[in-house]
């Protein structure tokens, strides 16, 4: 009980940067427009980079990223084949998106050391790597297809600096290059901003939607994606490893399973801005799972955390 509630406590700070991005929108009008871009295109990249080139590189830890990307495609490609069933315009592209990936940074980040501590960090960022990956390569893809054609969609994709800033970080990680200390100093913020502007952007999304009335299929399916298809097969993969392979300790066991019950990604709002795949859905989407994630995390922990 007691890391119930000290999660709790712990968690309703980033709702509150949920609560002031809405009154940003509705009183000073900060756009999500504006926003979108500058972490899909500056910050993300940044801090990418600055996480890999700051830990030790194993070929065990590199596959983490790998397994994350997979289960990301897959879902991803299942819920998208799966939205083209329920929905005739582009719900379907950012349905597809959203069931791929999760709140991992902006959210995740900060309850992963709140559970596990400052030394889970490294293994946290890799896991997020997969997601970012996918975010920004599949997931860019099959959201842009909503509205634009495919070649439009490559295109675009070839534009987001994020996946060059990871190739570059592991060049520069594997090379032995070292920052000092000014630059430590200054990657800091820019984790400060992932999350306040991450958190933010959801309230300034919500502030845009001129209707409550919400789609009901949409908002049952990317549930179904986060909340029980993510942590069924994550679940899967990590007793398979217990029983045959076992590449992985416990910790990281346990970071993978957190990485699968994070809510709905604030990336989606991002994505969906940028290409003008119904934002205002995926916000209130978005904000929902936020708040079932209020609960759900803490009661998750308590059960399989301790």
């Amino acid at each position: 009980m007691h890391i119930f509630t000290t999660l709790l406590i712990k968690i309703i700070p980033l709702y509150l940067l949920i609560v002031i991005g809405y009154i940003a929108s509705k009183k000073l009008n900060a756009r999500k427009e504006t926003v979108a871009p500058i972490l899909i295109y500056t910050i993300v990249p940044f801090i990418v980079f600055n996480s890999v080139i700051s830990m030790r590189l194993t070929k065990e830890l590199l596959f983490l990223p790998l397994i994350f990307f997979i289960l990301c495609s897959f879902i991803g490609l299942s819920f998208y084949f799966i939205g083209k069933r329920l929905f005739t315009d582009s719900t379907r592209n950012i349905l597809a998106f959203s069931a791929g990936t999760g709140n991992t940074g902006y959210f995740g980040i900060p309850v992963a050391i709140e559970l596990f501590g400052d030394k889970v960090l490294g293994i946290m960022v890799l896991g997020i790597l997969g997601f970012t990956i996918y975010e920004n390569t599949l997931g860019f893809f099959l959201t842009a297809k909503g509205q634009y054609t495919t070649k439009e969609s490559l295109i675009r994709l070839f534009k987001l600096p994020t996946i060059y800033a990871f190739i570059l970080a592991v060049i520069v990680n594997f090379l032995g290059v070292k920052f000092g200390d000014s630059y430590a100093a200054f990657a800091k913020n820019f984790i400060g901003a992932y999350t306040v502007l991450g958190m933010m952007l959801i309230g300034m999304g919500l502030a845009d939607i001129k209707n409550m009335s919400y789609d009901f299929k949409f908002v049952f399916s990317t549930f179904a994606a986060k909340f029980i298809v993510w942590p069924l097969l994550t679940s899967f993969i990590v007793l398979l490893d217990l029983r045959f392979f076992n590449i992985y300790d416990h910790q990281t066991h346990n970071i993978m399973l957190l990485l699968s019950i994070v809510p709905l990604a604030a990336n989606s709002v991002a994505f969906a801005t940028e290409l003008n795949a119904k934002p205002e859905k995926a916000a209130l989407a978005v904000f929902l799972s936020t708040l079932f994630a209020l609960f759900f995390i803490p009661i998750f922990s308590v059960l399989f955390f301790q």
